[in-house]
């Protein structure tokens, strides 16, 4: 059986008492920590930038001291520069579209060089036809399972046929690479996405938008283990 993870996105927390929704959904059961960094531009809103995650960076830690990983998705262009920001701030790990660099190859090298694991994000719509050239450099491969830009979006179905194919991708190519789904994940789709092929689950509303973290939490490990 993969090893899941279920990285809620703070897009959903209460952002006037963020800190302690960091600490609240680390205790009920999160695995990472999803930033979604929009800058009203290459999507239609604008959300938080590296200050906000070298803030929570220090708080991102376990009852035992171990660190949860900070997991940055750039809704960004250009991207580069944003990238080492987030990277110098605190960053485990950084994704970004391929169609918002100009140089994909180059911006996965800028973000490994800052000692983060790097990914690439693919919309609903868009082709996987970069991540065939750089397949070798990816460590996350993230797809979007809504349009980007806004949370609290319904799943879009036909993003399971796209998780299908790069799961084949990622098996032809016999790395280590996390697979990713970021959109309407909840209780009662996480399973048949599992089984289409990823192992590393965004939820932003369904965990946020509860009264209790950790049982939404336990319901999506539970489903998963089914």
């Amino acid at each position: 059986m993969p090893t899941y993870r279920i990285a809620p996105s703070i897009l959903s927390a209460d952002f006037a008492r963020l800190g302690d929704e960091l600490l609240d959904v680390i205790a009920a059961g999160a695995d990472w920590i999803h930033f979604d960094v929009m800058d009203n531009h290459y999507v239609p809103n604008l959300t938080i930038g590296p200050m906000v995650c070298q803030a929570l960076r220090p708080h991102a830690r376990r009852a035992d001291g171990s660190p949860v990983p900070i997991d940055v998705h750039l809704m960004v262009e250009p991207v580069d520069a944003l990238a080492q920001a987030f990277a110098k701030s605190g960053a485990d790990l950084i994704s970004f579209h391929p169609e918002a660099s100009p140089h994909v190859d180059r911006t996965l090298q800028l973000i490994k060089a800052e000692g983060c694991r790097a990914g690439l994000v693919f919309n609903p719509a868009s082709s996987l036809d970069p991540l065939e050239w750089v397949l070798d450099r990816v460590d996350l491969v993230l797809v979007m399972s809504v349009n980007p830009g806004f949370g609290g979006q319904s799943f879009i179905p036909g993003a399971l046929r796209k998780i299908e194919r790069v799961r084949r991708l990622i098996e032809q190519s016999g790395r280590d690479i996390r697979l990713e789904v970021d959109g309407g994940i909840k209780t009662d789709n996480i399973r048949a996405v599992a089984d289409a092929g990823a192992d590393t689950f965004v939820a932003g509303s369904a965990i946020f938008g509860a009264n209790d973290y950790r049982s939404v939490i336990a319901a999506m490990r539970a489903r998963l283990a089914s």
